[in-house]
């Protein structure tokens, strides 16, 4: 399903962006490979980061114990995070195989005992500084910002995490980005601060959301816990700001309250499973939500990249691997 218009007429983001969903169904007879008994440590960077924290709070809610720590912090001074390395297990994310960080993170794990799963869309060096290794191809088009692949690595770690996972959790991402996708463009018309809240495991994919507008348009952006904006942060919003707000089940009720506080200050809502200016109905369980909410918000910063007249391909200052020398 991709959206209204043909793959042809999409630019290349649109389209990994749209066409993602059949490197999704090669996932879904992934298994969990985690060690029981084990506190999982998740690293990343960038995106990666985002996604660990996650799949960290998804293995919390499954019964696991884990905490997701960036790679770089974790390699250069691990104990700050967790005192002593028995008991541990690592799992490493990272689209190339070759951030830095990342890589040094699974290497010092390694040398002190910890055992290292990788999660990663290419055959790279974690790869081969790991004791396990989940590989799940991403889009061939992709470029510079993480679309697919993010998608592809948080949905092997909520697989690890054990969250049941079947052809229709794709199909309710594929429907709710095509519903998206006919309002976007015109709901953030005159909106240039742009917040995404979502609590527990959406946490990170809130984080994610506000990454890719950064990447994509250069765009002035929060994210927070839903309860947490109003502790200060509420006082930006006004009438150039654009919420979206990413409904959690247990939490709705008190969300959709924030919500209503935010439209009355001024913002434009988005309320994705709930209510806001524009509601998106999502039916699916919270524990795949974070999977199934996340290629309508890298569209969101698509779009407002084009808004903005700016190439989504080619971001400013950044590149595609990130290698320290």
């Amino acid at each position: 399903m991709t959206s209204e218009k043909t793959t042809m007429a999409l630019n290349v983001t649109e389209r990994t962006i749209f066409d993602q969903f059949p490197f999704w169904r090669n996932v879904l007879g992934f298994e969990a490979t985690l060690t029981p008994g084990r506190t999982q440590i998740v690293v990343g960077c960038g995106t990666s980061y985002h996604l660990a924290q996650s799949i960290a709070a998804a293995l919390n809610e499954s019964g696991t114990g884990a905490l997701a720590v960036p790679g770089g912090e974790w390699s250069r001074r691990h104990r700050s995070y967790c005192p002593a390395s028995e008991g541990l297990e690592v799992i490493a994310l990272s689209r190339s195989g070759e951030s830095t960080e990342t890589v040094q993170a699974a290497q010092i794990s390694r040398q002190v005992g910890v055992p290292v799963t990788a999660l990663t869309c290419a055959d790279g060096s974690l790869s081969r500084n790991a004791d396990s290794v989940l590989f799940a191809p991403t889009h061939p088009e992709e470029g510079i910002v993480m679309t697919a692949s993010a998608s592809l690595m948080l949905q092997m770690g909520l697989i690890q995490a054990r969250v049941p996972m079947h052809g229709g959790t794709v199909e309710a991402a594929e429907e709710l980005l095509a519903l998206a996708d006919k309002h976007l463009a015109t709901i953030i018309e005159g909106r240039s601060h742009f917040v995404c809240l979502g609590g527990g495991a959406l946490y990170g994919v809130a984080q994610e959301a506000t990454i890719k507008l950064q990447e994509m348009s250069l765009s002035w952006t929060q994210a927070y816990h839903p309860m947490e904006y109003r502790h200060g942060p509420i006082s930006l919003i006004d009438q150039r700001s654009f919420v979206a707000m990413l409904y959690h089940p247990d939490t709705a009720d008190e969300e959709a309250r924030i919500a209503s506080e935010l439209r009355a200050k001024g913002a434009f809502v988005l309320g994705l499973g709930g209510p806001g200016d524009l509601s998106l109905p999502v039916s699916v369980p919270a524990s795949v939500r974070p999977l199934v909410y996340l290629p309508t918000l890298q569209l969101l910063g698509e779009r407002v990249a084009q808004m903005k007249g700016l190439d989504s391909t080619a971001p400013r200052h950044l590149q595609k691997v990130v290698v320290l020398s």
